[in-house]
Formats: structure tokens, C-alpha cells, sequence
């Protein structure tokens, strides 16, 4: 399966994600990346990004490289650590495979805005579910 049906399967049936306006730009094994278009729904009473709307974006980022081959796995545990607020029009976020094993894999976790500043950073670890993210 190509990493490009991955990246559309999620971007279509991860409804959270579609409206919150995340969507994965680019997969491949071990690694993707992700958007997320800033709106006022997304802000919180401070006027910048809410923490969890910036989580969501990251856990998108690490469901495409983690999901890249088919090989579902979905969160486990999680870490992010905010540096600065989410401001301007949009987020990016990217997720990078340190390690992957049989039950278990682990994924660096980067948030940064549109000048490249970094916004959050941390990792997630992944737990295989046995199962294919998409029936071929």
C-alpha cells in the first residue's frame, strides 16, 4: 500500500482532525508531516492556539508516521512540552521514527510556526495493534 493512501485515508476518516483544520501534507515510513490552518474557533482566552488543538496536530503528524506501511498503531503515551504560543495563520508539525518494534515504537515530535520557530516538541510512543490501519 502506498504511503499516499495512508496519508488520504486519514486525512478523510479522521473527522476530529478535518475539524480542527489538521490535515497530514506528507507520509512516508517512519516519518510524516502536518498542518493545521489557525481560525478563532482554535483559539483559546489568551488569543493564541489552545494546547490541545497543538496536541491534536502533533498526534496527526504521529499517526501518519506511524501508520506509513499499514501497520496500525495509535498512541500509547505522549509528552509535549509548549515553548511558545501558536500564532498566525498556520502550524506544522512533524513526526520522526527513533524506533520501532514489535509492540512498541517511538516517534520525536516537533510543532513549529510559520517562520520555523519551534512551538512544542516531545515524543509520543506507539503501541501496534496487530491490524492494518486501512483493509487493502
Amino acid at each position: 500500500m502506498s504511503e499516499n493512501k495512508i496519508k488520504d485515508y486519514i486525512n478523510r476518516f479522521d473527522r476530529f482532525a478535518a475539524g480542527n483544520n489538521i490535515q497530514l501534507t506528507k507520509v512516508e515510513p517512519g516519518y510524516a508531516e502536518a498542518e493545521m490552518i489557525i481560525t478563532t474557533d482554535l483559539l483559546n482566552g489568551n488569543n493564541v492556539v489552545q494546547g490541545g488543538a497543538i496536541f491534536t496536530l502533533a498526534d496527526i503528524a504521529f499517526a501518519g508516521a506511524a501508520n506509513a506501511e499499514n501497520k496500525g498503531m495509535v498512541t500509547q503515551s505522549s509528552n509535549l512540552t509548549f515553548l511558545r504560543p501558536g500564532s498566525g495563520e498556520k502550524l506544522f508539525a512533524s513526526a520522526k521514527e527513533i524506533n520501532r518494534g514489535k509492540s512498541t515504537g517511538v516517534y520525536d515530535i516537533r510543532v513549529t510556526n510559520e517562520q520555523g520557530k519551534l512551538v512544542a516538541c516531545g515524543q509520543i510512543i506507539g503501541f501496534a495493534t496487530g491490524r492494518p490501519l486501512v483493509e487493502e
